[in-house]
């Protein structure tokens, strides 16, 4: 929150008008949950009078931060002191319907808090989704799998073939971080990525063998260079 250089006068008018208003009237429908609350209409009815009579007044701004959207709150009276805050509401996706709803949701919010007004049922369960979770280790392997599908689908055919140098090269395609993501978890534990035979060809010698021969290849070709 940040403020002006005094806000002596605000505070004031601000006790004021807070003595005047009641509680915002749950009018709204929360289909989900089966009951009522306060919407953005209520609140700014609850405060439009109150804050008029007192030299209150409020502007609100919308904003996107990274993951998240809300706004941003300024809170003025007329000897030119102000109250500023910021509100924002993780998103795990971004289509105008979320955000819209974001918006609408984190202005009410701000608002009813920044104003004093008694809050009442919270029905932010419908204006947003919970912030994204992190992946657990099979949904990222998972993931992993199928961006990196080609590579391993080559990977699979040269260890049928036992072509250890092509299995080189098909490894190779793939990112370090992505290759041990690949490898875990095992099979045994829903990982999809090779198979226990296909895990011991990518440990075996003709397969490091093969990795050191082009190790030396490269290091020549840099020398060349």
């Amino acid at each position: 929150m940040q403020t002006s250089d005094g806000i002596n006068e605000l505070a004031t008018a601000l006790a004021k008008a807070q003595g005047e208003m009641g509680s915002a009237v749950k009018d709204a429908e929360n289909p989900f949950f089966k009951s009522k609350y306060a919407d953005l209409a209520a609140v700014v009815k609850a405060l439009k009078e109150p804050f008029a009579r007192n030299g209150l007044s409020y502007t609100q701004g919308c904003q996107r931060v990274e993951q998240s959207a809300g706004v941003t709150t300024l809170l003025m009276h007329t000897s030119g002191q102000w109250i500023k805050s910021e509100y924002t509401i993780p998103l795990s996706k971004f289509d105008a319907q979320s955000i819209g709803s974001a918006f609408t949701y984190a202005r009410r919010y701000a608002l009813q808090a920044m104003a004093g007004i008694p809050a009442d049922d919270d029905d932010g369960n419908q204006a947003t989704e919970a912030a994204p979770q992190p992946e657990t280790e099979l949904e990222r392997h998972l993931r992993v799998l199928e961006e990196n599908r080609e590579a391993v689908n080559a990977c699979k055919v040269a260890i049928h073939k036992e072509d250890w140098d092509a299995l080189v090269d098909g490894v190779q395609q793939i990112s370090n971080e992505d290759r041990l993501a690949l490898w875990n978890p095992a099979p045994t534990k829903g990982g999809e990525a090779w198979t226990t035979k296909e895990r011991a060809a990518l440990r075996s010698d003709e397969y490091n063998e093969a990795k050191n021969r082009w190790f030396a290849k490269q290091g020549e070709s840099n020398e060349e260079n």
